[in-house]
């Protein structure tokens, strides 16, 4: 059984391992961050951050600073689709955001099927008198 986590993120419950959403992906063992199995570009944040004001003239310029803030995109090996994208301190370990209690899913998802897509989509789907 495949547990949806986010948007491009699922686990299977059966292999604990992390999967890719879009093209299935075994991402890596769900007992490890997901982080450790994605590719990662460490961006600089000025890229997606632009001065506000002329750099040549101003030290500080309403853009980030990279020697204090990266900008880190985790994407999947698989297809390239970008799962989560982090700010972190230069030199500071990736910040890991999921640990699931794997036998509480188990437990949990053994008495609900299976959902093939997310709740969300659903409810918006109804909301606008569309049904799957």
């Amino acid at each position: 059984m495949k547990v949806l986590m986010t948007e491009y993120l699922q686990i299977d419950l059966e292999t604990e391992n992390w999967e890719c959403r879009v093209c299935g992906h075994v991402i890596g063992s769900a007992h490890e961050a997901y982080k450790e199995g994605l590719l990662v570009h460490n961006r600089d944040p000025r890229d997606i951050h632009p001065p506000i004001i002329d750099p040549e003239k101003y030290r500080f310029t309403f853009s980030p600073d990279p020697e204090w803030v990266r900008i880190l995109e985790y994407c999947c090996p698989g297809c390239g689709t970008q799962v989560e994208t982090e700010y972190a301190v230069p030199g500071h370990p990736p910040l890991h955001d999921m640990q699931p209690d794997l036998p509480a899913f188990k437990a949990q998802w053994a008495r609900r099927g299976e959902l093939k897509e997310a709740v969300v989509g659903q409810a918006v789907a109804m909301e606008s008198g569309h049904k799957h």
